[in-house]
C-alpha cells in the first residue's frame, strides 16, 4: 500500500476494533468526552446533526402511528421508585440522586445546603413520573388508548462508558402508552418494534433481527421485552431498540385506574415503554465505518452533498467559489426521500479539507477546480468508494444523476451490512462448536472472531448465566419468523426445542 492510500484511521478495524472505534469518533468530530464530568460527553455540532436527522425522521414514524410527544420531569422523587420493587432493582445501582437544593460558600468552596425532606433521582428511564401522570389523566375506558412519546436526557451512571455507547448521559426518545385491554397494549409493544426495525433498516441502512428477550433480560418490571438486533463491524451485536410489554405491573404501582364498560366496574390499565437512543449512533459507525472514518448513510447524514473548492490561484479563487455556491443553490431544489436535499459549500482556508470530510463520512464530496471550471465538470466521490477514487463528470449530468447516486450508496450500505451479518452468521449444534465458536484463536490479541450463533435452547436461566460467564456470550433474542423454526434440541440440556435463538457477544 503507498503512503497516499496509507488508512486514515489507526489502529485499523482488524488490528484494534474498540480502540479503532475510538478514534474513529474522535477524528470525525462527532464528539469527545467531557471535561471533568465523569462519563459524560459533548456531542459536536456533526455529530448532533446526524442526531437531529434520526430524530426528525424517527419523529415522523412514531406520530404517523397516532403518538404525541410530551415532556416530563427530570427528577424523580425517590417515593416513585419504591412502588415498583422490581424495576427499582434493575436501575438501583445506576442512579444519580439529588440530596440538596442549594449551594453555600465556605472556606472557599461551595458546600451543599438544604437537605431535601425527599431526595430525586435524576431519571434513568420514566415509567413511575410518567406513570403518575397517566393516573391523573385516565378516568374512563373513553381516555385511552393514551399514547404519548417523550424526547429527553436520561442518566445512568455507567461504569465504563464510551462514547455513544454507554455515556451516563445521553439522549433518547421513550414512549409510554396505556391501552383498555392486554391484547391491545401487547399490539402496541410489536408496532413499536417494527417501526424500529423499519427505521434502522430503511434509514440507517442497518438490518436487524427482531425477536423476544428471554426472561434473564428483560427490562426490569416487564412481562416482554421485543428487542431489534444488529451485528456490527467486529460481529458483535447491539441491542439496537426495545419495546416492553408491562402488563399491570406499572398500572397498579402508579394507580392508573379506570371506569371499565362494565357499569360500576373498575379496571388497571395495560401500559408499555419502548425506546432507543444516542446508542444508534455508535451503532451506525460501527456498522458501515472502515478505516478511513465514518460512512454517512444519505438519508441521515447531515450534509449529503459537500463541495470543496479547490482554488490553488488567487485570480480564479471568485469565480470557483462563485461556481459552488450555484451549484449547492440547483441541488438544493431537489429532493431525496420527501426533504430538500442537504449541501454544504466547505470556504474553510484549511489544508486537508477533503480528509476530513472523508473521515467525517460524507456522502458525496465534490470538488471543483480551475480546470473543471474551465471545462464545465466536476469531480466527484462516493465516500462508499476509494478515497482517491473520482469520476469527472459534465456538471448537468451529475445534478441529474444525484438522486439515484444518493440511493444507490444508501442500498450499498445496507448490502455491506447484511452481507456482513449472514456471512457470520452460523447454525451451531453443539457445545463443543460454541465454545470454538467464540474462542478466538489466540486470546492475548484483539482480534475479530465469533458472530451471531444460531442455537436450539431449552434451558434455564441459570443456564444463561454460565454462558455469560464462560463464554461472555448472551442469548440476544428469540427471533420470530419460519426461518428459526425448526425441531431441535438444546445445545445445553438436550431438551426438545422447536425454534433457534441467536446467541453473541454484544456491547
Amino acid at each position: 500500500m503507498s503512503k497516499a492510500q496509507k488508512p486514515a484511521i489507526s489502529p485499523t478495524r482488524e488490528e484494534d476494533f474498540p480502540e479503532w472505534y475510538q478514534q474513529v469518533v474522535r477524528a470525525s468530530d462527532m464528539a469527545e468526552n467531557a471535561q471533568d464530568v465523569r462519563g459524560c460527553m459533548v456531542i459536536k455540532p456533526w455529530g448532533y446533526g446526524l442526531w437531529e436527522q434520526m430524530q426528525q425522521q424517527l419523529d415522523r414514524m412514531i406520530k404517523d402511528t397516532g403518538h404525541e410527544n410530551a415532556y416530563f420531569p427530570l427528577l424523580i422523587p425517590v417515593s416513585y421508585l419504591e412502588k415498583e420493587a422490581t424495576h427499582v432493582e434493575g436501575f438501583a445501582t445506576e442512579c444519580a440522586v439529588v440530596t440538596h437544593h442549594r449551594l453555600e460558600l465556605e472556606d472557599g468552596k461551595m458546600v451543599p445546603k438544604g437537605e431535601l425532606s425527599e431526595p430525586y433521582v435524576i431519571r434513568p428511564t420514566s415509567e413511575t413520573v410518567i406513570g403518575a401522570s397517566f393516573a391523573r389523566w385516565v378516568e374512563s375506558y373513553r381516555d385511552l388508548p393514551l399514547l404519548i412519546n417523550q424526547w429527553a436526557n436520561v442518566m445512568r451512571w455507567e461504569m465504563r462508558p464510551r462514547m455513544f455507547l454507554r455515556t451516563a448521559e445521553f439522549l433518547w426518545q421513550e414512549g409510554h402508552t396505556a391501552h383498555e385491554t392486554e391484547a391491545e397494549a401487547l399490539e402496541e409493544t410489536a408496532k413499536m418494534q417494527e417501526v424500529y426495525r423499519e427505521f434502522l433498516t430503511d434509514h440507517l441502512a442497518i438490518p436487524v433481527i427482531p425477536g423476544e428477550k428471554t426472561e434473564r433480560e428483560r427490562f426490569p418490571g416487564a412481562l416482554q421485552t421485543l428487542t431489534v438486533e444488529a451485528m456490527v463491524g467486529d460481529r458483535k451485536a447491539i441491542q439496537a431498540g426495545t419495546s416492553h410489554f408491562l402488563g399491570q405491573n406499572f398500572s397498579k404501582a402508579a394507580g392508573i385506574e379506570f371506569a371499565s364498560r362494565d357499569e360500576g366496574g373498575k379496571a388497571h390499565a395495560w401500559t408499555t415503554s419502548w425506546g432507543v437512543s444516542t446508542r444508534m449512533i455508535g451503532t451506525l459507525i460501527m456498522a458501515h465505518g472502515d478505516d478511513d472514518g465514518v460512512i454517512m448513510p444519505p438519508r441521515v447524514a447531515p450534509s449529503q452533498v459537500v463541495i470543496i473548492p479547490i482554488t490553488p490561484k488567487p485570480d480564479s479563487k471568485d469565480a470557483i467559489l462563485e461556481a459552488c455556491d450555484a451549484l449547492a443553490a440547483e441541488l438544493k431544489t431537489q429532493s431525496f426521500h420527501g426533504e430538500p436535499l442537504r449541501v454544504r459549500v466547505d470556504k474553510r482556508d484549511v489544508k486537508a479539507k477533503t480528509w476530513e470530510w472523508v473521515k467525517k463520512g460524507a456522502p458525496v464530496r465534490v470538488e471543483i477546480g480551475p480546470r473543471d471550471l474551465e471545462n464545465g465538470k466536476v469531480a466527484v466521490c462516493n465516500r462508499t468508494d476509494g478515497p482517491k477514487d473520482k469520476a469527472f463528470l459534465d456538471q448537468a449530468e451529475f445534478v441529474n444523476g444525484l438522486l439515484d447516486r444518493l440511493e444507490g450508496i444508501q442500498q450499498e450500505l445496507l448490502k455491506r451490512a447484511t452481507a456482513l451479518r449472514d456471512d457470520n452468521t452460523k447454525k451451531i449444534e453443539s457445545m463443543d462448536e460454541l465454545v470454538a465458536f467464540f474462542t478466538p484463536e489466540n486470546p492475548k490479541k484483539p482480534e475479530i472472531h465469533g458472530g451471531f450463533a444460531l442455537c436450539h435452547w431449552a434451558g434455564s436461566a441459570d443456564d444463561e448465566e454460565k454462558l455469560q460467564k464462560d463464554l461472555k456470550i448472551t442469548i440476544r433474542c428469540v427471533p420470530g419468523g419460519d426461518e428459526f423454526a425448526e425441531d431441535g434440541k438444546c445445545i445445553v440440556t438436550g431438551a426438545p426445542s422447536s425454534r433457534r435463538v441467536v446467541f453473541a457477544k454484544s456491547y
